[in-house]
């Protein structure tokens, strides 16, 4: 049976668009893990009615709700009052609750506010779910269908509760049969063309291909139902791996987790104790930067490009060349350079393309790409950065050499 879930947010900053409701998104994808099938994602300002009616709704179609914010001990916070009226449940004072708050400004030896004792008026019945970093208790309660659970709207006090109390409780509380979820991880191939290279690829019954395109990468997705064995999780993950190509430079959920492509550059060069010096142009110092702190790096340096040459060869053997010389010089194991002539126009002009011209040096002999970035001159920027990474992930994955 399909356990429905919906996280329900309350707060006039949310609505108004001046606080990012990334509880939401944390919430979602905990509840999917374990299994729910998430329906809705709701917020509702500081307004008693409108927050008593949804709760009404939300009781009459959800087997579960996490609710965030509204705990506080301000006119604003009803999530309490709200409850309380929607559901007929009188409000009671706990004690339990009240004196942890009074030993959490006992400890930062500071006078409690009257107001705060608020915080402590717990629909009765309902199960109290203590707060090690704030003073707001969170509380769970069945209301019709739906089993409540009401957790502060501070992230970092949020994703403690949830992990010390709230995630054991659902798992002993439901039967959950979680969604096994694979992505294939790529880069320099857009969404709409590995969606076409995915077209006939078959799939298990009740099994989902969905794509998601990212700042550094486009994902394909594939949510397999429970029941689906591993080993055909396995199967179909690598036959979509084998039709997209070496644009996959990691496959997450079977069960690793490979992470993102600096991971996997990370990975490589710490396994093998490498060492890289690189020369970046068109990044603008930002590859360095995604390495910063990595032992690896040996040396980084940032050079203005020089005018466009007369021939594509001109500039893809410069490459070659200055990476040779880069690891000779810096005597390290890779020597990785980029370097880039403007199509037309300027680079940061949105409509005109760059071309990239990649070489890494290593032990065995200089590999290179001939690439283009698009767009912004920001996300030139980050293109040319992670397209730099690429190649080394390719040399270390055999597919360029």
């Amino acid at each position: 049976m399909t356990l429905i879930a919906e996280i329900f947010s309350q707060g006039a900053e949310i609505i108004t668009g001046q606080t990012v409701d990334s509880n939401a998104a944390w919430l979602s994808q905990q509840l999917t893990e374990l299994g729910f099938s998430l329906k809705r994602h709701t917020a509702v300002g500081d307004d008693l009615p409108d927050l008593v009616d949804l709760f009404g709704e939300i009781a009459r179609r959800a087997d579960c709700c996490i609710c965030t914010g509204g705990l506080g001990p301000t006119c604003d916070d009803l999530t309490a009052a709200a409850v309380s009226a929607a559901s007929g449940v009188p409000l009671e004072f706990d004690a339990a609750a009240f004196a942890a708050i009074q030993a959490y400004y006992a400890r930062r030896q500071r006078t409690m506010p009257e107001a705060n004792r608020k915080q402590a008026l717990l629909p009765a019945g309902a199960l109290r779910i203590d707060n090690r970093f704030g003073t707001a208790p969170g509380f769970a309660l069945q209301f019709q269908r739906c089993w409540f659970v009401f957790l502060p709207g501070v992230p970092f006090e949020m994703k403690q509760m949830f992990g010390d109390w709230v995630r054991a409780d659902l798992l002993q509380r439901f039967s959950l049969q979680p969604d096994h979820l694979v992505t294939l991880r790529c880069i320099g191939l857009g969404e709409s063309a590995i969606q076409e290279k995915l077209a006939h690829l078959a799939l298990p019954p009740g099994a989902v291909l969905g794509f998601r395109a990212a700042p550094d990468e486009v994902q394909a997705k594939l949510l397999f139902p429970a029941a689906v064995p591993e080993a055909e999780r396995r199967r179909v993950a690598a036959e979509a791996a084998a039709r997209i190509g070496d644009y996959v430079f990691a496959v997450d959920g079977l069960p690793d987790v490979q992470g993102d492509l600096l991971a996997v550059v990370d990975a490589a060069l710490n396994a093998g104790r490498y060492s890289l010096a690189v020369l970046e142009t068109a990044s603008h110092g930002l590859l360095a930067a995604k390495c910063l702190g990595r032992p690896w790096l040996q040396h980084a340096e940032l050079r203005l490009n020089s005018a466009a040459a007369d021939a594509a060869d001109d500039w893809e053997i410069r490459a070659e060349t200055l990476a040779r010389e880069l690891r000779a010089e810096r005597q390290t194991d890779f020597g990785l350079v980029q370097i880039y002539a403007i199509e037309s126009g300027s680079f940061d002009d949105k409509d005109s393309g760059i071309v990239l011209y990649n070489a890494l040096a290593t032990p065995q002999g200089v590999v290179s790409r001939r690439l283009t970035a698009h767009g912004a001159g920001i996300h030139k920027q980050n293109q040319a950065a992670l397209l730099a990474l690429d190649l080394l992930r390719r040399y270390f994955q055999n597919s360029c050499l």
